[in-house]
């Protein structure tokens, strides 16, 4: 069975293989007075349909036109293809106009975004495959309700058991909005720990003024404050790599019909 990495690198050779191809393609038919621009250009709005196909393919799995992984790395590799492409196809120049340079701006938008969707596929997916537990997207909000609503109850269960509001203070000033919703966005993004640190320092400071029986409750209260940032560090990297999209594909639709557009005009004028 191939390995994903001697799967990368085929596809990768392919890659390179086809674009050496493709250049000197373009160079014969110069060299035989012939204007290659628009079978590039063709060439080009066939790969970029063909790779917005793919955001189809996922929304029907049903049909039997190959795997989603197998979709995912014709996808990638068509892609980086299409780079070339596009490179041949301005022949390495400034575009003309006002058109042709939205048009241009798109593609490398487009492009852009892919490169950077794949690169955080590649490293994000690996940081959370490597964080104890798989945490479903879906669930994230309802297993948050779940761990506030708990927390909130120790807090309470500790106001009527030890008679003091010291616990139930704390957690309203400090932890309740902490609870509440997703916290510490772009320090999970970079991967660092400093604001959870932070918060349990905070609470191991505050069970100084405590009595024996409060401190149990906020050690309790501890355990749930870590549940609680693992599941906003699964929040933060599936944020990204869920709505990144969002960009991605809407740019490629508005590219096709761009180049639709710019297609018509060079066959009109």
């Amino acid at each position: 069975m191939r390995t994903f990495a001697s799967r990368r690198w085929a596809g990768l050779t392919v890659v390179l293989l086809a674009s050496a191809l493709l250049i000197v393609g373009n160079q014969l038919l110069w060299l035989s007075f012939q204007r290659p621009v628009y079978i590039s250009g063709w060439l080009l709005l066939a790969m970029v349909v063909f790779l917005a196909a793919f955001n189809l393919r996922k929304k029907m799995p049903f049909l039997p036109i190959g795997s989603a992984s197998t979709w995912l790395q014709v996808h990638i590799y068509v892609g980086l293809l299409s780079i070339v492409v596009f490179g041949l196809h301005l022949e390495l120049r400034v575009p003309n106009g006002l058109f042709e340079v939205c048009l241009a701006c798109c593609f490398a938008i487009v492009a852009l975004s892919g490169i950077l969707g794949l690169i955080l596929s590649r490293v994000l997916a690996a940081r959370l495959a490597a964080r104890e537990g798989e945490i479903l997207w879906d669930r994230i909000p309802r297993m948050r309700g779940l761990i506030s609503r708990d927390t909130e109850r120790l807090a309470l269960d500790c106001l009527a058991e030890t008679e003091s509001a010291a616990v139930v203070d704390y957690y309203m000033r400090r932890l309740r909005s902490y609870f509440a919703g997703p916290r510490y966005f772009w320090p999970h993004l970079m991967n660092s720990s400093r604001p959870l640190r932070k918060l349990l320092s905070e609470i191991e400071a505050h069970k100084r003024y405590l009595n024996d029986a409060e401190k149990e409750f906020m050690i309790r209260i501890a355990e749930r404050v870590k549940v609680k940032d693992d599941l906003d560090y699964h929040y933060s990297l599936q944020a990204v790599l869920k709505y990144w999209l969002f960009l991605h594909v809407p740019l490629t639709y508005a590219l096709i019909m761009f180049s639709v557009v710019h297609v018509m005009l060079i066959h009109a004028f």
